[in-house]
């Protein structure tokens, strides 16, 4: 997929406005000034971030559903897919990051992109953190079975797990499951070939016999 083929694939599969569109045009161009400060994404991502970075993030939206009010974004350091989230869909959006740098960073995109009214920054620890999500999303944030054990308290019943995994998806899943249980369902990446993402549905701990 190559850059304007990103463009083309927000505003027709995702209806995404002119006005969005420029808003995410901002969002590169903070990202690429506070890039400079700080390590946010690799400078070998910047020359196809509407591909690596906001298509990769909102693809994670259909695999969501419509039927969600809150939801959390784990370990959300540049803003990937916390940000892309709230400025794509009309619930609330919460980004979890421990750095207190990129937590800042994150903070002052709020603000860039009028998206303070729908969208929090919480800085601290995802174990330390309360309330129960719709939707819980974890970008390059830790293995599948360690996501699960830190993140699992924010979970309702029906909450619905995004997990962008690359090519570890399976792998992943396979050692999880050893320690979890749930519906688990894998999903191609249209950003990456090799790429795939992990939806699950009734996470638990598995039980010892």
């Amino acid at each position: 997929m190559t850059e304007d083929e990103a463009k083309t694939w927000l505003t027709t599969a995702l209806g995404v406005s002119r006005g969005t569109i420029s808003a995410l045009q901002t969002l590169y161009e903070k990202t690429v000034e506070e890039n400079q400060k700080q390590n946010l994404v690799a400078l070998s991502t910047l020359n196809m971030f509407w591909t690596r970075h906001v298509v990769d993030s909102a693809q994670l939206l259909p695999l969501a559903g419509h039927d969600w009010h809150n939801w959390v974004d784990l370990g959300s350091g540049a803003g990937f897919p916390g940000l892309v989230t709230a400025l794509l869909s009309a619930g609330r959006v919460s980004l979890v990051e421990e750095r207190r740098k990129r937590a800042e960073h994150l903070q002052r995109m709020l603000g860039v992109l009028n998206l303070s009214d729908r969208a929090t920054v919480i800085q601290g620890r995802v174990e330390q953190q309360l309330g129960q999500y719709d939707i819980i999303s974890a970008r390059a944030f830790a293995p599948l079975g360690r996501l699960f054990e830190v993140a699992h308290h924010l979970a309702a019943p029906n909450t619905i797990w995004v997990l962008p995994k690359g090519r570890s998806a399976t792998s992943e899943l396979e050692a999880a499951r050893i320690t979890w249980q749930g519906s688990f369902r894998i999903e191609p990446s249209i950003t990456d070939p090799d790429g795939a993402i992990i939806i699950a549905t009734g996470v638990e701990p598995r039980r010892r016999r």
